[in-house]
């Protein structure tokens, strides 16, 4: 449950990181705001912005690495068999009402099936 939790805020918190990033202006945009192009009439000022995106960018990446750890953590907590063997121990056993073998068995005692002579077409010696 709270591994699942985690895993939803993490892809929010990936995608949002990624739409942040994608918002953000290079450096070369920069020589523009210094001849004055505009950029202090906006809501966060001339700096306000960038330093606002920056700060914001570099806490969700924080969280990212976080939950990124935290995920991995919890995924290794979960006790999974590592080979074959422990997985078939772990397999409920097959019910009781089925046969071992696919073959079917017969009524002819062993001495005779190894001679190859079903006893009820032997006759009777004198």
């Amino acid at each position: 449950m709270l591994y699942n939790i985690i895993l939803a805020v993490f892809v929010l918190i990936s995608v949002a990181l990624v739409g942040l990033i994608l918002l953000q202006q290079g450096k070369g945009a920069d020589a523009g705001a210094a001849f004055g192009s505009g950029a202090s009439g906006t809501v966060f000022g001339s700096r306000g912005s960038a330093s606002f995106m920056t700060r914001t960018t570099g806490i969700l990446a924080a969280l990212f690495f976080i939950l990124s750890l935290s995920l991995a953590f919890l995924s290794n907590q979960q006790t999974k068999p590592t080979s074959v063997i422990e997985q078939l121990e772990q397999q409920e056993p097959a019910s009781q009402g089925i046969p071992a073998s696919d073959i079917p068995t017969s009524d002819i005692p062993a001495a005779d099936k190894e001679a190859g002579v079903p006893t009820s077409d032997v006759p009777a010696s004198d």
